[in-house]
């Protein structure tokens, strides 16, 4: 007999699970490691500079390619994931940062704090005065704006800044209105509950409709973000098997191999250009309608259609591939102040040293450590030194987790049901970090559906499956959709 990390007597070779063996009752905000006593991998920096450089084996250039079935929306609805689980303002690339000693300023739970801050009591300026409804640009009157644009916007204070939970939620206009979106969410199923309860006081009503928006969104997280992103068969897996590696001993954390690194696959899936509506003009990512963030709705042509970015009727625009490859404008961000480095303006460059700055572990450590093959290992391997050969790039004796990962999803891509789509999603590695964490977060909360109601299923939305268009629409119950 042998024993895991919990103490728990297994038989050699048996899987060993970690589910409610500790729910989650705090939610301390910190970062950790899912694998310990890992051989950090190092690869000299100016690799990471020339792999990660416009013009390196990176860059797309005009070669973009875009996935056969995966939303463009998905992958802002990851970024928007994002903001809700982690944020850490103290790491640098230019030091070693310990995961432990760096604290996340978010909850490490899917709970919607982005939208309902600390809740009204101790952040009464994101609500209304005469309700629990959260505000918008209509209801907040926004300054010099106008009645047509408010009602497309969110709250905003006389310098145009937006009152919401967490500020980087306008930093690009397509987030920007998915805040606004899960904000009207909301209200509209305040508005349901406050009518089927005109008995319940203002804070029975908010916190009852603040659970159903929650639930509502971590369904969609579970049941569609999640399959479109790492596929079904991983999700299925480990709801049905349990967890192996992501394992907290009474508290959640954020593992710096997912926040680092698996979850930084959206990167490689955003397009250069998009589309905002409907017949509308093609922008540049960092267009002043698209990018540049934190300013107010300009115009009616910056109002987001939903229905160009999830599949309401699979007109949508499709995201770009998951390889290792990235649209330039990212490997030359154009909004950094002009002294900063040329290397550091490369959002791959960045993420690559980032990385090393927290000591990850190569890509085959991981994927040897949970027990993938090797002839797929050695398959990753291969498609890697091919990419990079010619531009004299060594990394024989590591891949970077990050760089690892995607082309893994390039090579192998996404396990569904029936089999692997190279490009569609993560592959292997990938999908179980990121499963393993979300799940994890998840059944580790009390307050979230797989912490406190298994057998939940969704009020809104149709026969028990709610999904991003449910969601979207019923965010517009109270507003005209543009022409």
């Amino acid at each position: 007999m042998s024993q895991n990390h919990h103490g728990m007597q297994v038989n050699p070779g048996q899987e060993f699970l970690c589910y409610h063996d500790s729910i989650n009752k705090e939610r301390e905000g910190r970062f950790g490691r899912i694998f310990q006593n890992h051989p950090p991998l190092w690869v000299n920096p100016n690799v990471l500079i020339e792999l990660g450089k416009v013009g390196g084996p990176m860059d797309e250039g005009n070669n973009a390619e875009t996935a056969d079935e995966v939303p463009l929306g998905m992958i802002y609805l990851g970024q928007f994931i994002d903001h809700d689980i982690t944020l850490d303002t103290t790491s640098s690339v230019d030091r070693v940062n310990n995961p432990n000693e760096i604290e996340n300023f978010r909850t490490p739970a899917l709970d919607l704090d982005c939208i309902f801050g600390e809740g009204p009591e101790d952040e009464p300026f994101l609500y209304e005065n005469d309700s629990m409804r959260l505000l918008t640009g209509e209801t907040n009157n926004n300054i010099g704006q106008g009645p047509d644009l408010e009602k497309h916007d969110l709250a905003r204070n006389g310098q145009g800044r937006a009152m919401i939970g967490d500020p980087r939620n306008d930093e690009n206009r397509i987030v920007s209105q998915l805040q606004l979106a899960f904000i009207r969410f909301y209200n509209e199923v305040y508005n349901d509950v406050e009518a089927a309860h005109p008995e319940h006081s203002d804070k029975e009503n908010y916190e009852e409709a603040r659970r159903l928006a929650t639930w509502h969104y971590q369904w969609i997280v579970v049941n569609e973000f999640l399959p479109t992103i790492a596929g079904e068969v991983a999700v299925d897996t480990i709801l049905g098997k349990g967890r192996k590696w992501y394992c907290p001993s009474g508290r959640s954390f954020m593992p710096v191999e997912f926040s680092v690194a698996s979850y930084r696959f959206g990167h490689s899936m955003i397009t250069q250009e998009v589309t905002l509506q409907n017949g509308g003009a093609t922008h540049d990512l960092f267009s002043a309608s698209v990018g540049r963030g934190f300013t107010r709705l300009a115009n009616e042509d910056q109002v987001v259609h939903w229905e160009r970015f999830f599949d309401f009727d699979g007109t949508y625009q499709r995201s770009g591939k998951m390889d290792t490859q990235m649209a330039s404008t990212l490997l030359a961000l154009p909004f950094l102040p002009p002294q900063t480095p040329a290397a550091m303006k490369s959002l791959a460059t960045r993420n690559l040293l980032r990385g090393q700055s927290f000591l990850l572990p190569s890509g085959e450590f991981v994927a040897e450590k949970i027990g993938r093959p090797q002839a797929e290992i050695d398959q990753v391997k291969n498609f890697v030194k091919n990419q990079i050969q010619a531009n004299n790039i060594d990394l024989d004796y590591g891949i970077p987790l990050w760089y690892y990962i995607l082309a893994e999803a390039e090579v192998i891509g996404r396990e569904d049901k029936q089999g692997f789509n190279p490009g569609e999603g993560l592959g292997p590695v990938g999908a179980t970090i990121t499963c393993e964490v979300i799940l994890g977060l998840l059944e580790l909360d009390q307050h979230s559906y797989l912490g406190a109601n298994r057998n939940w299923l969704p009020t809104l939305g149709n026969n028990g499956d709610f999904k991003m268009k449910d969601l979207l629409e019923k965010s517009l119950t109270s507003v005209m959709q543009p022409a």
